[in-house]
């Protein structure tokens, strides 16, 4: 006989460990140093883009890259370019199966966020540049964006 704790999902509550965080990728290009050619109180064009990708390592394990892009441009030149692939291995457990992809593509990377942006702020401060500092990110927007997307594809088929 089930007890009230039994059954559904055995009465556990749902977990999300962080089993692993890593740079898989990390590149920084200054193709134009050190003539920069811009004068110190001028502000460069920025492009930053940020992207999602998981892959299941187990039946509760997943592998989450974070990957961010991002260029500084004045007058058409290439001040720096960066772009980093940090991934973290998470476990998910006692997830109904219904909320386990958004947990793994909204959570999962929010937790890697506040990692990957110190990275990056470093990394182009490293590279003579004022600290790249990323505005914080609406994982679940970009989930949502990225669903419309994949519901369009079809569609467009």
């Amino acid at each position: 006989m089930n007890t009230p704790t039994e059954g559904a999902g055995d009465g556990k509550l749902p977990s999300l460990n962080v089993l692993a965080q890593y740079i898989k990728d990390l590149s920084f290009e200054s193709p134009n140093a050190p003539n920069f050619g811009m004068a110190p109180n001028q502000a460069p064009a920025l492009n930053v883009q940020i992207n999602v990708n998981a892959r299941p390592l187990s039946s509760t394990d997943f592998e989450v890259e974070l990957a961010i892009e991002g260029k500084a441009e004045h007058n058409k030149n290439v001040l720096f370019a960066i772009e980093l692939v940090y991934a973290g291995v998470f476990r998910v457990q006692n997830v109904p199966q219904e909320s386990l992809h958004p947990v793994v593509l909204i959570e999962c990377p929010r937790l890697l966020f506040p990692f990957a942006r110190a990275i990056v702020a470093d990394t182009v401060r490293d590279g003579g540049f004022p600290p790249l500092m990323l505005d914080p990110v609406d994982f679940a927007a970009l989930y949502r964006q990225r669903a419309a997307q994949m519901q369009a594809a079809p569609q467009a088929n």
